[in-house]
């Protein structure tokens, strides 16, 4: 018969406790094994995407932003049309897609942000921290982008358009621009006065060191983008899975609405002609592939630790082979198609003036908030797609920067728990963090402040986030071991079909070999770019200590690698090499942080983390006198 005990030693015996001997024989000395309660979680569950559909719009909004609508286009045309789709999709394959899907694995299987991540290598914590840098710098300057359209979006309820001909007050503008058509004097259009007179300001500022007054519509723009970031992330991705449905659908719809249109206007296919016209030589130029590197390395959002923390609320077997295809395709596909959207407007307005495509062809601001709106102008109904347009905008640039903020909100959340757990802490946070965004950000919304965003939009992610990168792949490839990581992505997926095996054999290869040296070729090309040429915006050509600042805010980032290696080995002991060693190998707690499989092979694999402490207690004969036994 079992024996009970109906008074508690001083071990706490929570557990069963099976006695080793049996009730009809005592032994003299009996012994029994007493396992330690495991202490109940200190932290709430993680929370989880509703759906895959969730996770897939999320990214997917995360990587189509701004940057698909007014660069890919840009350096289509200026590197010989439809010839730049050759080199764009060979760096998708062998540089995008594979870091692409490096990043969603190592966050889906550590269950972890940018920074917890990296027990899996302590040594490379220092990748995180730099991640953590870039998305401040980004979330920094990219609001504000958003700031600009909503007022743009404002201003295109007024009809006529402020930046139109037909306006009252650019009348006398127009007619100079018409009476000196013939001369070779350069006049400001509508457009380019609205934008730099009226947004911007920057008519008032001489440069970096003279940034003027704060623009108060700016400001209280910028204030309103940060309150919509605030509430929609307010509940974390349960609120900000839910939005997504819209904004990351919604800039599909107008894209579609905007080539229709396009196609029906009067010059549209000399437009769309000069975006795609094949230039065969350019291949032979490295400009072109890197280019094509680049562009495909930003607009996926690699390094920035957005995807990393997003994969990190996935279930434990998600396919996360399939969902790299399906959003780096969708990406991809996206830039291409905004090309038409946006050369068959520009074709009609240059066909309007009787110039080439080329004279008004611009990229970045220049193509948002100047060229286009211009061309949007000349429309029928200006007003119905300026609103259209810059809603569009609104949604590409609220997406992205949910992913960025997202990156930020789980790495501090998964280093200080007691956040995650508390929802009233977490929602103060989250709040000051976009405060403090804010009150940063003002800088950017001053006369001079367009200086200083080219500024940190040129170097935030330059240098930095390249070698950020390239370390994140060196140390999974031989540090951490490939071989290891291809088998977690395959235990991840609960039916691995063959085809799955056999791609990995290529990411396999492109993580060791071709992946590392494209992104040493990118960054060589870029240390050559940055000595080679000046930094400038418009005619303002920036002093040294200006591109001096910008050198050293993507060193920063990258430096944190080398600052928190060298942390990490000083806390090993041993010789150099032993230190070495034990700072790459993974802590006893990865792998048995994933809580959200409800597998049972996954459960079985992936227990809860917890601190056991077995011992043996030797009861004797005062043991027995002294307690009661009931049989």
């Amino acid at each position: 018969s079992a024996v009970l005990f109906t008074k508690l030693p001083p071990c706490d015996l929570t557990s069963e406790i099976v006695p080793l001997f049996p009730a009809t024989t005592p032994s003299p000395q009996p012994q029994l094994e007493c396992r330690a309660q495991s202490p109940a979680p200190a932290t709430a569950p993680r929370e989880q995407w509703g759906g895959k559909y969730e996770f897939l719009l999320s990214c997917i909004g995360y990587c189509v932003g701004l940057g698909n609508v007014w660069r890919f286009p840009y350096l289509c045309y200026r590197n010989g049309g439809g010839v730049f789709l050759i080199p764009y999709f060979i760096m998708l394959f062998v540089t995008g897609v594979p870091l692409f899907l490096m990043e969603l694995s190592l966050g889906q299987y550590g269950a972890a942000g940018p920074i917890t991540v990296w027990k899996c290598c302590p040594l490379l914590k220092g990748i995180g921290i730099g991640m953590l840098c870039v998305s401040t710098l980004v979330c920094l300057y990219y609001n504000v982008i958003i700031a600009w359209t909503f007022y743009y979006l404002g201003s295109s309820f007024q009809s006529p358009l402020p930046w139109s001909c037909d306006a009252v007050a650019n009348l006398a503008l127009c007619g100079n621009r018409t009476a000196s058509n013939s001369s070779t004097a350069k006049t400001l259009s509508p457009t380019e006065f609205f934008w730099n007179e009226r947004v911007l300001g920057v008519v008032h500022s001489e440069g970096l060191h003279d940034p003027g007054p704060v623009r108060w519509q700016l400001a209280l723009c910028l204030l309103a983008a940060w309150i919509i970031i605030f509430l929609c992330m307010l509940k974390g991705i349960r609120s900000s899975g839910k939005v997504v449905y819209v904004t990351a659908t919604f800039p599909y719809f107008v894209l579609i609405v905007l080539i229709i249109r396009g196609a029906t206007l009067e010059g549209s296919l000399q437009g769309v002609a000069f975006y795609l016209t094949p230039d065969w030589g350019r291949l032979a130029n490295a400009q072109v592939w890197n280019d094509a590197a680049s562009q495909i390395f930003y607009s996926l959002g690699i390094g920035v630790g957005g995807l990393l923390s997003m994969a990190s609320y996935n279930k434990f077997d998600n396919n996360v082979i399939r969902d790299t295809l399906i959003i780096t395709t969708g990406n991809c596909c996206t830039s291409f198609f905004a090309g038409f959207a946006i050369f068959s407007i520009l074709g009609h307005m240059a066909w309007r003036k009787g110039v080439p495509v080329a004279q008004v062809a611009d990229t970045g601001p220049g193509l948002a908030f100047v060229a286009y709106p211009e061309a949007l102008a000349l429309l029928p109904g200006s007003v119905f797609w300026s609103i259209l347009f810059f809603l569009m905008l609104f949604m590409l640039g609220i997406d992205t920067l949910f992913g960025n903020m997202e990156g930020i909100t789980t790495a501090v959340l998964d280093e200080f728990p007691q956040l995650r757990r508390n929802t009233l802490h977490k929602s103060l946070f989250l709040g000051a963090l976009c405060f403090c965004f804010y009150l940063m950000g003002l800088l950017l919304v001053t006369n001079g402040g367009i200086y200083w965003f080219t500024l940190i939009d040129a170097f935030a992610t330059s240098f930095g986030l390249i070698i950020i990168a390239l370390f994140m792949c060196i140390g999974i490839s031989f540090f951490y071991g490939v071989n290891q990581f291809c088998q977690d992505i395959i235990d991840m997926i609960c039916h691995c079909p063959p085809w799955c095996s056999k791609v990995l054999l290529y990411f396999k290869a492109c993580w060791v070999f071709c992946t590392p040296f494209l992104l040493l070729f990118i960054l060589t090309y870029i240390f050559i770019e940055m000595y080679n040429t000046s930094l400038h915006y418009g005619d303002y050509v920036y002093p040294r200590w200006g591109k001096a600042l910008g050198v050293c805010m993507g060193a920063t980032c990258c430096l944190q690698i080398l600052i928190w290696a060298i942390v990490a080995i000083s806390r090993e002991t041993g010789t150099l090499k032993d230190r070495f060693q034990k700072a790459i190998r993974p802590l006893n707690s990865w792998r048995v942080n994933n809580l959200n499989s409800a597998s049972g092979r996954t459960a079985e694999r992936m227990e809860p983390e917890r601190v056991e402490t077995p011992f043996t207690v030797t009861l004797t004969d005062m043991d027995f006198t002294a307690m009661a036994w009931e049989a």
